[in-house]
């Protein structure tokens, strides 16, 4: 007898793990299919997807691992702590961030039978519908096994998967997506990294601060056009006269070729033309919605133009009861973008008033410093016509990060002339991640900056600085 289930999500990264869970706490049976194995060493699926798998989570680790090593060969000494001999051992780092891997990836299987979410493992796709009222969902399992399952409800949380450039060939050994980014067995000499994204970016800086030779060539004519002018300017001037990143913008790459001295791109820019010469290449030119093998042109599942699903404010496809969330859809791809949706989508299955508010999505790069907005650029409140008062405060002025040893940039605050309501914060800095929680609070509750202005913060705290960015946006702080 075929399977019925009240909610079947496809796919079981961030989006779609999570639908399926709080579908399940709502009372509905619910199941999740997955295929992925991302090279588990018991041959089972893992969950998780790219995040957890092979992109957020690794990649956070191998950050944090390096900025120790990185604090203690350079910025111990200014403490009184003198660390000779400091070595790195790279395999010790890679198995410490597996590990963490596994723990997470394991416990979602842990709330999936917690919650009673029943994992089917395989490939998801759309066969038709039974009786117009259930739709059949084929299981493709990894060993040639074929199942179909009924569904009420369908989420489908496929996710994304690098963008490929023509005529360079990603094996994850020599040239690497992110998947082979975060498992070098050793710190290559030189390295050469295609996109200043935040891909790019976060792990150039992992491996130049593991004393790897990095050089970066990005296609846009500008450094992280998406951020605060004023962002991308600090963050430029951190990244290359600082931190020694080679970056080239406004670069156009040549046929990529591999021979005795490593891998050679020839490249012309801006400011710089010639052969980049590396034993290691990252091509990180974002991500692509992973819509294949859904079958969905079978039932007229609409996609747009870059085969992303079409869905309305509530992530509704066209088809009746078919919901689609994450990467797969319009919008940021962003882990906890898509775990705000997929709540929504199961409340609202429910009958209940789940909403998503994309205005206060919070943007994080975790380099070193850290960068983190939400809300509006300046750049985008004068090319909307809106005006706007700003506050700028430096961590310079702010005791916690004098006690620290990182004073590295500031938090702005942007506030309607007319009404006072926060528009856009933007941090850059240490903790600027976890500083940036304030702001968001803030903006979905429609706070003004003399809100945060007459909030009492902690003393010594990192969030003095967004404190007086509130402040200064009414020209009155009281410690710069």
């Amino acid at each position: 007898m075929t399977q019925q289930f009240d909610v079947v999500v496809i796919g079981a990264g961030p989006g779609g793990y999570v639908a399926a869970i709080r579908a399940a706490q709502l009372g509905f049976s619910a199941a999740c299919i997955e295929y992925a194995s991302y090279d588990d060493p018991k041959g089972e699926v893992r969950l998780g997807g790219t995040c957890l798998n092979v992109g957020c989570i690794p990649s956070k680790a191998l950050l944090q691992s390096s900025e120790y090593y990185d604090m203690a060969t350079h910025h111990f000494l200014m403490h009184g702590i003198k660390a000779d001999g400091v070595k790195m051992d790279v395999p010790s780092m890679v198995r410490r961030k597996e590990n963490i891997v596994t723990q997470l990836t394991t416990g979602i299987r842990g709330l999936f039978k917690k919650n009673k979410v029943t994992l089917l493992a395989g490939h998801g796709g759309f066969v038709g519908t039974r009786d117009k009222q259930m739709w059949q969902i084929e299981v493709r399992g990894q060993d040639g096994t074929q199942t179909v399952v009924d569904a009420k409800h369908v989420i489908i949380a496929t996710g994304s998967k690098p963008r490929q450039l023509p005529g360079i060939e990603v094996d994850n050994k020599l040239i690497c997506d992110n998947v082979g980014a975060l498992s070098f067995n050793e710190v290559p000499k030189r390295l050469g990294v295609i996109g200043a994204g935040v891909i790019g970016l976060e792990l150039g800086s992992v491996w130049k601060r593991l004393g790897s030779e990095v050089t970066i060539l990005e296609a846009l004519p500008d450094f992280l056009s998406a951020a605060d002018t004023a962002v991308a300017k600090e963050a430029w001037k951190v990244f290359t006269s600082k931190q020694g990143l080679k970056i080239h913008l406004g670069a156009r790459i040549g046929a990529v070729s591999q021979g005795k001295n490593g891998i050679t791109v020839p490249f012309q820019a801006d400011d710089a033309a010639g052969d980049l010469e590396c034993d290691k290449l990252i091509v990180s030119v974002g991500r692509v919605p992973n819509t294949d093998g859904l079958n969905g042109g079978a039932v007229g599942l609409k996609l747009d133009d870059r085969a992303r699903v079409e869905v309305n404010d509530y992530c509704q496809t066209n088809l009746p009861n078919v919901w689609a969330v994450g990467d797969v859809v319009p919008g940021p791809m962003l882990a906890h973008k898509g775990m705000e949706e997929a709540v929504m989508v199961a409340e609202r299955i429910a009958g209940q008033g789940g909403h998503v508010n994309h205005d206060t999505v919070p943007w994080v790069m975790y380099t070193h410093p850290e960068i983190a907005w939400v809300g509006k650029t300046e750049q985008q409140l004068k090319a909307d016509n809106v005006a706007y008062r700003a506050g700028q405060i430096p961590f310079a002025a702010n005791g916690r990060a004098l006690g620290q040893g990182d004073t590295t940039g500031f938090v702005k605050m942007l506030a309607c002339a007319k009404t006072d309501r926060i528009l856009g914060v933007h941090v850059i800095g240490t903790n600027a991640s976890e500083l940036i929680a304030e702001a968001v609070v803030a903006m979905e509750f429609g706070a003004s900056s003399e809100d945060i202005a007459r909030i009492c913060h902690a003393h010594p705290t990192l969030s003095e600085a967004m404190h007086e960015a509130a402040l200064a946006v009414d020209k009155r702080p009281l410690h710069f």
